[in-house]
């Protein structure tokens, strides 16, 4: 507590009493609180190298968490900046453990029919596969070396957000995945043209059946509310073009899913969405549809909505104007090219000053705390394999990745994370993982010993160290109070190799570290 908490008040002031009795209590109140800062004093273990704050910032926010190994390829790369510049370019970047992934799961690379057929066996559920979807992202986030790749396209999945269980979308859902991620850095009109008529997005907007006779509105909507310009807009008119406009595309559901554009099917005559007009007179009107789609990506009001989209993601849950407007400007003068908004918003002092200020969603949470635990997960031999747990994990944090259900996509701001549950099952996550004790199988932690950089070691060295391992940054007063209230330890205890907190209680330092608000936001 500060003096100016229990400074006299102007009426005693003002009667020349009190003053002085208020100064006493202050200075008795403060006391204790010196001499506890005093006793947490953090050391400073200077055997692991640190990037510099701002370029762990920019880390950060561009990866599933800054890791040693991380570091030393940022290092590698020439700083914080150029690793930014050489990940926004994803084949430059090496990426075989990642690419491995693909024969955990081979029904992952097979085609709609396959799918289906197996489904109705008893092969394998429609469901099996999409949670092998699932998995398959939560390994690439966890150990792909093309992180910010990886972060994009979850971003890009969760604004053109097609829920893995709607019905009979297992069919086409990775490839409309595979498609994101094979332009989530490049145009954003490019990416516009590529998912909006894709089957995926067709069943779950239920625009894989919309005809002519019967223009189902819901893409078509959603195209303009969610996707491109935004409420305010737009009118309900411009919803019925909208949807006229898209009709053709057809997948034959529930029978060959063979996906076709029907000519037959699509409306023909006048449009009109807005500013945009067309006669629409040719009964193959994926014309039109390109030039509907490519109005919509460079009107202004995209421009904005995507800038500032991309501002609370990286940014801050509440971003200026003035930075949403300048990454807006970006967008247009680069013809909506993603890269160069992405340097943009790193390049601004709005950036520079949000460290810290960004709650990881569950997932981002899962993923780093694995990360940093130096975790290797393998082959999934049995149902309680762990790259099966990540997935009960994760969904006990609050969310799977990409099942939100409605058409919006999951919340982008920290207030949506932050309720109590979700942090107790932070904790408990932290608690079981840095224990080793779930899951087991399939799976290698680091030994407890290898915590330790050295015996003996004073514990508020060893506490610094982990700090430095598992948040990328010093320890501070907070943390070592924290960690030694964890295990009833002071700052000087020495750790010898047979000490109780090597053999018993190590996972109590390591999930307090993690539960640390430093490892909780990014």
């Amino acid at each position: 507590m500060s003096t100016a908490t229990v400074a006299p008040s102007r009426r005693s002031v003002m009667a020349g009493v009190g003053a002085g009795t208020a100064v006493v209590a202050a200075t008795a109140v403060a006391a204790p609180a010196q001499a506890a800062k005093a006793r947490y004093t953090p050391a400073s273990y200077t055997g692991v190298k640190l990037l510099p704050e701002a370029e762990r910032h920019l880390v950060s926010r561009f990866s599933y968490g800054v890791t040693p190994a991380l570091a030393n390829q940022v290092r590698k790369a020439g700083g914080a900046q150029a690793w930014f510049e050489r990940q926004l370019t994803p084949s430059a970047v090496g990426d075989g453990t990642a690419a491995g992934f693909d024969s955990w799961w081979p029904s992952l690379s097979y085609d709609a029919a396959k799918l289906w057929e197996r489904s109705q066996g008893t092969l394998e559920g429609g469901w099996e596969v999409m949670q092998s979807y699932q998995r398959w992202l939560l390994m690439r986030r966890t150990y792909s070396q093309r992180q910010l790749s990886e972060v994009m396209t979850e971003f890009w999945e969760n604004h053109f957000n097609v829920p893995v269980f709607g019905d009979g979308v297992f069919t086409f859902r990775k490839s409309y995945g595979d498609v994101i991620r094979s332009k989530a850095l490049g145009s954003f009109e490019d990416l516009l043209q590529s998912v909006i008529v894709h089957p995926a997005m067709g069943m779950f907007l239920d625009n894989a059946r919309s005809s002519k006779s019967a223009p189902n509105e819901n893409l078509g909507r959603e195209l303009l509310e969610l996707h491109t310009v935004g409420r305010g807009t737009y009118d309900e008119d411009d919803v019925k073009s909208s949807a006229r406009i898209l009709t053709g595309y057809w997948v034959d559901m529930w029978r060959t899913w063979n996906a076709s554009y029907r000519p037959e099917e699509h409306w023909t005559g006048r449009v009109d969405v807005m500013e945009f007009g067309d006669d629409n007179r040719d009964p193959d009107g994926r014309g039109v549809v390109r030039r509907y789609l490519s109005y919509l990506a460079n009107h202004p009001a995209t421009a904005t909505r995507i800038a500032r989209k991309l501002a609370v993601k990286f940014v801050s849950d509440s971003p200026s104007e003035a930075l949403v407007a300048h990454l807006a400007e970006v967008y247009r003068r680069n013809d909506t090219a993603i890269a160069p908004v992405l340097r943009a918003l790193v390049a601004t002092s709005e950036f520079k000053r949000s460290a810290g200020k960004k709650v990881r969603d569950p997932g981002e949470d899962l993923v780093a705390t694995y990360r940093v635990l130096q975790m290797k997960v393998g082959r999934p031999t049995a149902s309680d394999s762990a790259v099966n747990a990540m997935l009960w994990q994760v969904a006990n944090l609050g969310q799977t990745p990409v099942s939100w259900p409605q058409p919006d996509g999951p919340p982008l701001t920290g207030e949506a994370w932050s309720s109590p549950s979700r942090i107790l099952a932070s904790f408990d996550n932290h608690y079981a993982l840095s224990g080793g004790w779930w899951p087991k199988k399939d799976v290698t932690y680091r030994p407890k010993e290898k915590w330790v950089p050295k015996f003996p070691i004073r514990f508020d060295l060893l506490v610094d160290y982990l700090s430095r391992q598992l948040l990328h940054r010093p320890s501070d007063a907070a943390l070592l109070e924290a960690c030694c209230l964890s295990v009833g330890l002071t700052p000087g205890e020495r750790i010898h190799r047979d000490h109780g907190l090597v053999k018993w209680n190590m996972h109590r330092v390591l999930c307090t570290v993690l539960d640390s608000p430093a490892h909780l936001t990014r």
